[in-house]
C-alpha cells in the first residue's frame, strides 16, 4: 500500500511540473505565462546569448536608451504568437461551418509558440551589418535562426522532452520540428493552384498558421507587434498600433478557397497606423544616418579583420575567422555584444597583421566619433501591403475575407508606406572634396533613381508581375551590388 501510495505521489509531482507554467514580468506586456516547455528552450545556452545581443544593434550609439536585447524581445513575441492562435481558436469555435475542433489544436498552439519564441535565435551583435551586408558570406536570418533551432534541440538533448509534451518529432507526416522551422522561415506568397502542397509541417487549410509569427504576405505579423512596442518605448516614440486590438478582431477566413488571418473591416486605420509606425521607426531610428554610418564603419572593420584565422575561439585548439562562423555551430554561437566587445579590446591591444592594425583605426574612430559623413541619398517608395495582400471581413459575414479598396477609406489614408534609401557616405572627415562629392550626388541623382527604377521594373516583368516591388527592389540591389 505504501509502494503504490508513493507510485501516485511521484506521478502527480510529474504532471504538475509538466504543465505547471511559469510568469515572466515583461515592461511592454505585462505578466505573461508560457508553458513549460518553453521555459526549458528558454534555460540552454543557445537561448541565453540573446541576453547579449542588442536589438537596435548600432541604434545604440545614436539613442541611449536602446539597450534591450533580443532576449526579451523573443519572450515577447513567444508570449503573442500565443494570444493569437489562442484568439483564432476560440472564434473558431463558435463558427460551426468550419470543422473548429480539429482547425487549430493543442499542439498547433504550442508549436506557434514555440517557433514566435525561436524566430530569432539566429541573431547576431550587429546584425543588419553582418548578416545584412555580408550576405554573399553570411546565412539569412531565418536559415541561421533554424540552424542555431536544430543545435539548440541536438545539443540539449529535447527530442524526449518535445515527445512528452505530445508533439511528433519523426515521420513526414505533420512533423512538428518542421511545422516550427517552417514558420520561423515564414509564409510564402501563394501564387500555387489551390490543390498544390505548400508545406510540409500542416496542409494547406492550415497554411493560416504561417501567418502569425513570420507574415511574409503582407508583414503583419507578431513579431513587428512585439518589436514595434519595445522599439517605442526604448527609443521615446510615440507608437500608434494597438496590437491588443488587432488580435480580438482577428478570425480566420476563407479567402477564394483558402483560409487566411483576416481583420474586421473597420480595423483598417489601425493597421494604417502599424505601417505609418513602421516608416516612423525606419526614418527615424532603423535607418538613421549616423546609426547607419556606425555599422557601416563596423562592417569595413570586420572585413579588414577577417583574415584573423583566430577571430573567435570556441574550445581549445578549435578557432576559425569571421567568413567561417556559419560552418561552426559553436562558434556561430560566440557572434554576441560580449565577442565583439572582446575582438574590439583584443584589435587595439595586440596588432598581428597589417589588416588588424586599419580595423583598429576605424574601431578607434567610432570611439572618438569621428564617422563617416553622409553625401546623399536616393528614396523611393514600395507597394502598398494593405491593399494588395491585406484581407478583411464584415460584421455581417464574419466567414468571409475580401479585399477593401484604398478608395473606399477616407481620404486622409498615407499614400506612402516604406521607402527605400540608397545612401553614399564618405569616409574622410573634414575633407575639402566632400562638399564636392555631394554636388557630384545631386548632379547624377535622377539618373540613379531612373536607372533603379528600370532596373526594378525589369525584374518585375521577368517575373510575370509575381514579384512585389519590394523583392524586386532587394534582387535588383543584390544583383547590382
Amino acid at each position: 500500500h505504501q509502494d503504490v501510495c508513493l507510485h501516485a505521489y511521484t506521478v502527480y509531482q510529474k504532471n504538475f511540473f509538466l504543465f505547471f507554467t511559469q510568469v515572466f514580468n515583461d515592461p511592454i506586456h505585462g505578466h505573461i505565462e508560457l508553458p513549460p516547455l518553453l521555459v526549458k528552450i528558454i534555460d540552454t545556452p543557445q537561448f541565453q546569448r540573446l541576453r547579449k545581443i542588442k536589438q537596435l544593434g548600432g541604434g545604440y550609439y545614436v539613442f541611449p536608451g536602446a539597450s534591450h536585447n533580443r532576449f526579451e524581445h523573443s519572450v515577447g513575441v513567444g508570449h503573442l504568437a500565443g494570444e493569437l492562435v489562442k484568439a483564432l481558436r476560440a472564434k473558431q469555435l463558435e463558427e460551426p461551418s468550419l470543422n473548429s475542433e480539429s482547425l487549430i489544436n493543442d499542439r498547433d498552439v504550442l508549436c506557434v509558440q514555440i517557433a514566435g519564441l525561436c524566430h530569432d535565435l539566429g541573431g547576431v551583435h550587429f546584425e543588419s551589418v553582418i548578416i545584412k551586408m555580408l550576405a554573399f558570406v553570411f546565412l539569412q536570418h531565418e536559415d541561421a535562426s533554424i540552424l542555431m533551432f536544430d543545435h539548440l534541440v541536438d545539443d540539449n538533448k529535447l527530442t524526449p522532452v518535445m515527445n512528452e509534451y505530445g508533439l511528433i518529432t519523426e515521420g513526414d507526416n505533420e512533423n512538428d520540428l518542421v511545422f516550427i522551422k517552417e514558420m520561423i522561415k515564414g509564409s510564402v506568397k501563394n501564387n500555387s493552384p489551390l490543390n498544390e502542397q505548400l508545406y510540409k509541417g500542416r496542409n494547406n487549410e492550415k497554411s493560416f498558421l504561417y501567418e502569425i509569427v513570420a507574415n511574409k504576405q503582407n508583414g503583419i505579423d507578431v513579431d513587428k507587434f512585439d518589436y514595434f512596442a519595445r522599439d517605442c518605448h526604448h527609443l521615446g516614440i510615440q507608437n500608434n498600433f494597438d496590437h491588443r486590438r488587432f488580435i480580438v478582431f482577428a478570425r480566420v477566413c476563407n479567402v477564394d478557397g483558402q483560409l487566411h488571418i483576416c481583420s474586421r473591416d473597420k480595423e483598417m486605420a489601425n493597421l494604417y497606423d502599424m505601417f505609418h509606425t513602421r516608416n516612423s521607426l525606419h526614418r527615424r531610428a532603423y535607418q538613421h544616418r549616423v546609426k547607419m554610418a556606425v555599422e557601416i564603419m563596423i562592417k569595413d572593420a570586420l572585413l579588414k579583420a577577417d583574415q584573423d584565422k583566430h577571430f573567435i575561439k570556441w574550445a581549445e585548439g578549435k578557432a576559425c575567422c569571421l567568413s567561417k562562423a556559419k560552418k561552426h555551430k559553436e562558434a556561430y554561437t560566440k557572434l554576441t555584444g560580449r565577442g565583439f566587445e572582446v575582438w574590439c579590446l583584443k584589435l587595439t591591444t595586440h596588432l598581428t597583421f597589417k589588416t588588424s592594425e586599419l580595423a583598429a583605426q576605424i574601431i578607434q574612430r567610432i570611439m572618438r566619433r569621428d564617422l563617416y559623413q553622409l553625401v546623399g541619398e536616393i528614396k523611393f517608395t514600395i507597394d502598398n501591403p494593405i491593399s494588395n495582400y491585406t484581407y478583411f471581413y464584415s460584421k455581417f459575414n464574419p466567414t468571409i475575407g475580401f479585399k477593401i479598396k484604398p478608395e473606399e477609406v477616407s481620404n486622409l489614408r498615407p499614400e506612402c508606406f516604406s521607402e527605400k534609401h540608397i545612401r553614399v557616405y564618405w569616409k574622410r572627415r573634414n575633407d575639402k572634396r566632400l562638399e564636392d562629392a555631394k554636388k557630384c550626388f545631386e548632379a547624377v541623382k535622377k539618373v540613379l533613381l531612373f536607372y533603379i527604377m528600370t532596373v526594378v521594373l525589369l525584374h518585375k516583368q521577368q517575373c510575370g508581375g509575381k514579384i512585389s516591388i519590394q523583392a524586386a527592389v532587394k534582387n535588383c540591389i543584390l544583383s547590382e551590388s
